[in-house]
């Protein structure tokens, strides 16, 4: 139990059924466990180090992970001071994108908005507590990071400087060695970048709305951004609902997103929602649900019901592992075995004794969430989404487009030239404007 507190991770204990009928050897006791963690100081000679470095470069990024958490004040001084913008990663993406008037989104596969850009263009870009795992969205170059763990300094990209130190502690000690820049023209440029890629977002799901079935899956998400509780705990299945959570939900400081964001398991929504739900009973707990994780761990619905969770299961069914095609893709490989027959999953629901609806038109998905939400107990709602819906990084290599033409030709040779024309016409809408 200590080391899963201490490593904020998940620690597995067996004990075999004949040794747990055993008597213990010697009395067990009682411990106390240690849950406040203490704070690493950075080092005088690093803080120094890192102010010059602040100082010299004229163009300044801050590019922000889950080690940013209580740091949210500091780090907006500092953007204030050095003229940053500031992206983050998804796990970053809760803890600083509210009350923040020099984001620039987030970078990654499953990115959006001007961080790519910004984070390029830099002179110096300053990583703050976060273990990025995307080499390639990286500049692998005049990069400086800040971490608490100094096994991972240095992990992901070449460093000018690494300091050894808690985000918030190290800001606050470098804050007063910081000379104000008074040169926004950098800074100004990437917000206007980034306000003009939210517009083309927005548009994407908002334009013909009412007449577009299958339901584009951005505006559902975008409604259930405004529908749900300014505290409510979204749980976020891997695949593309990753996508809808990081592009479509807004952080206040009081939601949570969780996800299997560190390993990429799949079907892990449903079941972090009955953990959340058992550990926050007054709260609105809303799964993310794509139709392939809830398919692989459907017996978790008996567990809602069994309990009476009032968890609120929203099923993006898209009959397809949307994730899966997309890397399929990419990597020249025409998509095999990804799409599946429809499920009902309103039914399976209804079957197994709680509140259900599917809704296939546009028009019913306001509706159909506001009742969901405002009902007292678990309720399900399967929504039919558009299978050729899938996302566009914010930055698109020449092998990533080489492997997709690849694929598109392999497919268009196999007979399915209705389908890839169908898959073009839906990322269209996601392709930023020139």
């Amino acid at each position: 139990m200590q080391r899963a507190l201490g490593n904020s991770a998940v620690s597995v204990l067996v004990i075999p059924g004949d040794v747990a009928h055993d008597r213990a050897t010697h009395p067990t006791g009682s411990s106390a466990l240690v849950t406040e963690r203490g704070r690493v100081v950075a080092p005088d000679t690093q803080v120094r180090a890192l102010a010059e470095k602040l100082n010299a470069a004229r163009r300044v990024m801050l590019f922000c992970g889950a080690g940013v958490r209580d740091a949210h004040a500091e780090v907006m001084a500092l953007a204030e001071k050095a003229a940053a913008p500031v992206g983050h990663t998804l796990r970053g993406k809760e803890w600083i994108q509210f009350g923040n008037p020099y984001d620039v989104g987030m970078s990654g596969l499953l990115g959006y908005g001007a961080c790519f850009e910004a984070m390029h263009e830099a002179d110096l870009v300053l990583l703050l507590g976060t273990d990025f795992p995307y080499n390639d969205f990286l500049p692998q170059a005049r990069t400086v990071q800040i971490d608490h763990d100094a096994g991972r300094l240095g992990r992901r990209t070449v460093l000018e400087l690494g300091v050894h130190g808690d985000v918030r502690e190290t800001l606050r000690a470098v804050l007063p060695l910081v000379e104000a820049k008074r040169d926004r023209t950098y800074l100004d440029r990437m917000l206007r970048k980034h306000a003009k890629s939210l517009e083309t977002v927005v548009s994407a799901y908002t334009r013909d709305v009412g007449q577009h079935t299958p339901i584009h899956p951005e505006y559902v998400a975008s409604v259930l951004d405004e529908l749900a509780d300014d505290d409510a705990v979204f749980t976020v299945d891997t695949g593309m609902c990753n996508v809808w959570a990081a592009r479509y939900l807004t952080p206040n400081g009081r939601r949570r997103v969780i996800g299997s964001f560190l390993h990429g398991t799949m079907a892990n929504a449903l079941p972090h929602a009955i953990g959340a739900q058992f550990a926050h009973a007054g709260r609105q707990v809303i799964s993310m649900s794509g139709d392939g994780g809830l398919g692989m761990l459907m017996g978790e619905l008996l567990t809602v019901k069994l309990h009476d969770l009032p968890v609120k299961t929203i099923v993006f069914n898209n009959s397809s592992l949307g994730m899966v095609k997309l890397e399929m893709l990419v990597e020249g490989l025409p998509e095999h075995e990804t799409d599946h027959e429809p499920v009902d999953y309103a039914a399976i629901a209804r079957g197994a004794g709680m509140e259900a609806i599917r809704v296939e038109r546009p028009g019913d998905v306001v509706e159909g969430l506001r009742r969901a939400l405002a009902h007292d107990g678990p309720f399900l709602v399967d929504l039919v989404t558009d299978p050729n819906a899938l996302s566009i990084p914010p930055h698109i290599s020449a092998a990533q487009v080489r492997g997709f033409a690849f694929a598109a030709g392999r497919t268009v040779l196999d007979g399915g030239v209705g389908r890839m024309l169908d898959l073009a016409r839906a990322n269209l809408r996601n392709l930023p404007r020139p």
